[in-house]
C-alpha cells in the first residue's frame, strides 16, 4: 500500500502566520562536545503542517488532547482547486457532497512555500465552511490558512477575521493546514495526521501521510 508524506519540513526561518512565533532549530548538544546530539526547537503550536483544535478560536473549544487518536485518521476526498487566482474564494459549489470524513483542498499553493505569494492563498468563504459542517467534513488544505491571511493585497470585501475557523472549529470540525505533495494522489485515500500530544494544546504540528491502494 503506497504512502505519501504530505508534511512541510520544520526548519529555522520557515513561513509562519503573521505574528506567530518564528521557528528556530539549533544545536543544543553536539557529538563532538558532548558525545551525543540534541537540538533545541523553538516554535509555535501552529508551526508547519499542523492541526487546529477547536480551542484555537473558540473560548470553550476542545483541545488537542481531548480527542482520541482515531480522530486524526480520515477517509479523505481530494478536491482539485488549482484554477483559483491569488486570494480566490472557495465556495460551496466547489465542494463535494459525498460520504467522507475530510475534504482535502488542493489549491497548488504549496508551490509558493517560502515566497511572499504563499500568503495570498485561496480561502474558504463562510458559506463553504458551513457546507463542510453540514456534511460533517473536517477540512485540510495545502495553504497557510482556511481564512484569508491579512496582507496589503487583501480586498475590501474579503471576510474579516476567522469566520471559516469559527464555523468549522465552533462545530468541532478540525482543520489541517500547510499540507504539501498532493500531486499524484487519488481522489479517495486515507489521511493520517497525528498531532503532538500537547496538554491543553490549541493545535500541534503533525506528520501528515496519505495511504492508498
Amino acid at each position: 500500500m503506497p504512502y505519501a508524506d504530505l508534511s512541510q519540513p520544520i526548519r529555522s526561518g520557515m513561513p509562519v502566520f503573521p505574528g506567530d512565533p518564528p521557528v528556530s532549530v539549533s544545536p543544543h548538544a553536539t557529538v563532538e562536545a558532548d558525545g551525543y546530539r540534541v537540538s533545541s526547537v523553538d516554535c509555535g503550536s501552529h508551526t508547519g503542517t499542523h492541526v487546529d483544535a477547536p480551542s484555537h478560536t473558540e473560548a470553550d473549544g476542545r483541545t488537542v488532547d481531548d480527542f482520541a487518536v482515531s480522530r486524526f485518521a480520515w477517509d479523505a476526498v481530494l478536491v482539485d482547486l488549482r484554477d483559483r487566482d491569488p486570494r480566490g474564494r472557495i465556495r460551496p459549489a466547489d465542494l463535494p457532497a459525498v460520504e467522507a470524513d475530510v475534504v482535502v483542498l488542493r489549491t497548488g499553493w504549496d508551490a509558493h512555500w517560502g515566497d511572499p505569494r504563499y500568503f495570498e492563498h485561496p480561502f474558504l468563504t463562510p458559506d463553504a465552511a458551513r457546507h463542510c459542517v453540514e456534511h460533517g467534513y473536517d477540512v485540510a488544505i495545502d495553504a497557510l490558512n482556511v481564512d484569508p491571511t491579512p496582507t496589503d493585497a487583501a480586498a475590501a470585501d474579503e471576510p474579516e477575521g476567522f469566520q471559516a475557523h469559527h464555523e468549522l472549529l465552533g462545530n468541532d470540525c478540525l482543520v489541517v493546514e500547510n499540507l504539501t505533495n498532493l500531486a499524484g494522489l487519488p481522489d479517495r485515500f486515507e489521511l493520517l495526521a497525528m498531532p503532538l500530544q500537547l496538554a491543553g494544546g490549541d493545535g500541534a504540528p503533525v506528520r501528515a501521510v496519505a495511504r492508498y491502494d
